[in-house]
């Protein structure tokens, strides 16, 4: 069964949003956009979609031969779709937590984090080398289940469509029953903050339960508003720089690491961590800031 691809359908209301949004901001904020900050998300939004189309149909290929394999037969029911949606919004948050996580995954997620400001282009900000980190393997479950491959990647679209309008700051708190369920445009602020707090946390696609069921939720507070970007900022606008720098790091680490199991840890272990301790991970940021809290507890690492 063939179906059709809502990214492409919703392009056209992506860019007019953005449009709108910057004439808000023109009049509201104007340092929500920075030109060339947003011409560089919008040119990695490019180059990943040309990455996407490019790398679909050896995606799609192993896919269908997982799908040989499956334990059930799902049909084509208006059901299975909405269970196939929340199986995969499921996956999109062990694959996302897993991409600030580990290294290797994060080496390719970390350029949808670059930017300093947010804004509905920064959504567009998205990987060129998702296929080199193997993104894909976090939904093979899904096709050795049953699902359709194809109904899998379009319900994954609708996810990725709703994501889009999460990326603002023209939203504020919507009604609590939302809050509780959905992913809204606060939650996702938190996300993308380097706030102590708020680091490595709501890695909802779009049902912010599970970061409540899996202990990564943390509400944004009115006093800390998130500050934006990576805990160490690029410092340039070079489109090349900002979609390859963390392979260039992990490249670097690995051939000067003293023997394979520090070489596997640049590779595995989670963002900033060293072999001989002198860096950062979020995981000894956190605890340090938790430890200037009275009212705080270091919460265990996401």
């Amino acid at each position: 069964m063939s179906l059709p691809d809502p990214v492409q359908y919703a392009v056209p209301a992506f860019v007019l949003l953005v449009l709108a949004e910057m004439l808000v901001a023109r009049v509201r904020a104007r340092d929500r956009y920075e030109p060339r900050d947003t011409l560089t998300s919008l040119a990695l939004g490019l180059g990943s979609t040309i990455a996407g189309a490019l790398s679909a149909g050896a995606v799609f290929a192993l896919a269908t031969w997982l799908w040989r394999f499956r334990v059930f037969d799902i049909g084509w029911h208006w059901y299975g779709f909405v269970v196939a949606f929340v199986a995969d919004d499921v996956c999109y948050y062990w694959f996302h937590r897993s991409a600030h996580r580990v290294r290797w995954f994060w080496a390719s997620h970390v350029i949808h984090h670059s930017s300093q400001h947010y804004n509905l282009s920064t959504a567009l900000r998205q990987t060129w080398t998702g296929f080199v980190s193997l993104n894909f393997l976090f939904r093979v479950p899904l096709f050795l289940i049953g699902f359709p491959p194809a109904m899998i990647f379009f319900v994954t679209a609708i996810n990725l469509v709703y994501q889009f309008w999460i990326h603002t700051e023209l939203v504020g708190r919507l009604p609590r029953w939302v809050e509780a369920v959905m992913n809204t445009p606060s939650h996702h602020r938190v996300h993308h903050a380097t706030n102590a707090r708020y680091l490595d946390r709501n890695y909802a696609g779009v049902f912010v339960v599970w970061d409540r069921l899996f202990g990564t939720f943390e509400p944004e507070r009115d006093d800390d508003r998130p500050r934006y970007g990576i805990v160490k900022n690029l410092g340039s606008f070079s489109l090349l720089w900002a979609a390859f720098h963390e392979w260039v790091g992990i490249a670097r680490d690995v051939r000067n690491a003293p023997g394979l199991a520090a070489k596997w840890g640049y590779i595995a272990r989670p963002p900033g961590w060293s072999h001989d301790g002198s860096r950062d991970t979020s995981a000894t940021i956190r605890a340090r800031w938790a430890a200037t809290q009275p009212d705080q507890t270091a919460p265990p690492p996401a």
